[in-house]
């Protein structure tokens, strides 16, 4: 379970790397997973602020734009795109990290094009959160070690067409040649792996 794998990740000493600023906003819709994620990275170093809505994450991300921040895309209230953009407007150097369950190479093309440096699947333990926001420019992710599924491949497709319209359900079923109750009941589920 992912929430285990944070609360006995092994916390390590203040880091150096962080910076001057090390403020970190995480937003996401999930209150215990949110929990222990912020303690495990003021364990790390950060100053972290929690955000449990995209209206929240918006707002304190105008009050004090963070240096660091980890946002999940699929929240109670909307999408945690729009919290980057937010973040954006109010600081340029801010390392993004996008979280989700639900990941598909087209959002993740998505948020990268609105600033996040990486894009982590749940379940993401701390020591891979950690690890991401504070890469190096230059510095490669490792490959997977296992390609995708045919089931997958699909996915990220009916995802890519999706996004292209704008998240609009039917044009996306129309370009597809699908049915748009067929289409949400793919739309709702959880990447295959």
């Amino acid at each position: 379970m992912m929430a285990d794998k944070i609360e006995h990740s092994e916390p390590k000493d203040p880091d150096t790397t962080l910076g001057a600023d090390p403020s970190l906003l995480i937003v996401d819709d999930d209150g215990p997973f949110l929990r222990r994620l912020a303690r495990a990275m003021e364990s790390r170093g950060f100053a972290v602020d929690v955000a449990e809505s995209v209206a929240e994450g918006i707002a304190k991300s105008r009050a004090r734009p963070p240096k660091y921040a980890v946002v999940d895309l699929r929240l109670g209230d909307g999408n945690g795109l729009d919290v980057i953009e937010a973040i954006r407007k109010g600081r340029e150097d801010t390392r993004v990290i996008v979280l989700t369950g639900y990941g598909n190479i087209a959002t993740a093309v998505t948020a990268v094009k609105l600033g996040a440096v990486d894009y982590l699947s749940k379940p993401a333990d701390a020591d891979d959160i950690y690890a991401a926001l504070t890469q190096r420019p230059g510095e490669k992710a490792d490959v997977p070690e296992n390609p995708m599924s045919a089931d997958r491949v699909r996915w990220e497709h009916i995802q890519r067409v999706y996004e292209m319209c704008e998240r609009n359900v039917s044009e996306t079923a129309r370009r597809l040649n699908m049915h748009r109750r067929t289409l949400q009941r793919i739309l709702a589920k959880r990447a295959p792996k």
